[in-house]
């Protein structure tokens, strides 16, 4: 079964990815974190976005949820 999923916010902030984060997984909704591991590869500077994904059955509770504590959506 696959599920298909959207992109929900993508920045470098590491601070908007935890609060974001938190704030997914107080309302229970399942998210995946992309390009994690890309400091690796850019030398640790910070450069390269990681990215949040949400099921797309998700995406519009999502967005309000991020919305809503002033985190910018513009997907």
């Amino acid at each position: 079964m696959s599920i298909d999923m959207k992109e929900l916010i993508r920045t470098n902030d590491p601070t908007m990815i935890a609060f974001a984060t938190a704030l997914l997984q107080g309302e229970d909704i399942d998210f995946f974190e992309l390009d994690v591991h890309m400091s690796v590869l850019e030398g640790s500077i910070g450069i390269l976005p990681r990215r949040i994904m949400v099921a797309d059955r998700d995406h519009f509770r999502a967005v309000a949820v991020l919305r809503d504590n002033d985190i910018p959506v513009d997907r």
